[in-house]
């Protein structure tokens, strides 16, 4: 029998349905669950893909630990907790090409993508639905550009360091962003808070 979960690294808590798969099979859910939180430890605060391979008749258990999807390997990587609920006006995090590149090089057992470019170029496209910038542009130009050779020497030597000076120059010009963002969203909130007043101001209006 095969199970297949999305756990808490290191944190898995019993649930319904591990208790009714390995219920009735008389399998400890106890023990298994220490065990898969034993195999996941390393991905803590990441949701990660388990496979649960156990024999039926000697109660014997493998766990398969795939790596994290690439949305939660991003989140880590910038340190953000979730991604934007709207990602075409809110932005989330600026990163940059190198750490692009470290979670491609993480990923690139689990995808289908032939090469780290190709890699590289998935893990932007789920830059665009969280809501990240990519070297102060939109993940899609990036990609165009990726494709006209532009980082070819970044991903070919595998560069996952960002130096300090980028970072700042990143971090700087993310600042500005999120001010812009701000105001935009205080403006929604007044347009908002106009829209639900009390209808006798109207009636107010017409006296």
């Amino acid at each position: 029998m095969q199970i297949k979960l999305l756990v808490e690294g290191g944190e898995m808590k019993p649930g319904p349905v591990l208790s009714q798969k390995l219920g009735p099979a008389g399998i400890p859910i106890n023990d298994v669950i220490k065990k898969v939180n034993e195999s996941t430890q390393n991905f803590t605060g990441l949701k990660v893909p388990v496979e649960l391979d156990i024999d039926l008749k000697t109660k014997d258990i493998v766990i398969k630990v795939l790596s994290p999807p690439v949305s939660e390997l991003l989140k880590k990587e910038l340190g953000a907790e979730k991604g934007s609920g709207d990602h075409k006006e809110i932005k989330i995090a600026n990163a940059s090409i190198e750490q692009i590149i470290s979670v491609a090089k993480t990923k690139l057992p689990d995808l289908l993508s032939k090469d780290l470019k190709a890699a590289v170029k998935t893990v932007l496209g789920s830059c665009v639905s969280l809501g990240v910038l990519v070297e102060n542009k939109s993940p899609k130009e990036i990609i165009d550009e990726i494709d006209k050779g532009k980082y070819d020497s970044e991903i070919s030597g595998e560069k996952i360091e960002t130096s300090e000076e980028k970072r700042k120059e990143l971090d700087e010009y993310f600042t500005k962003i999120e001010i812009e963002q701000e105001k935009i969203l205080k403006q929604k909130a007044v347009e908002a808070a106009e829209e639900q007043k009390p209808e006798e101001n109207e009636e107010e209006k017409k006296e």
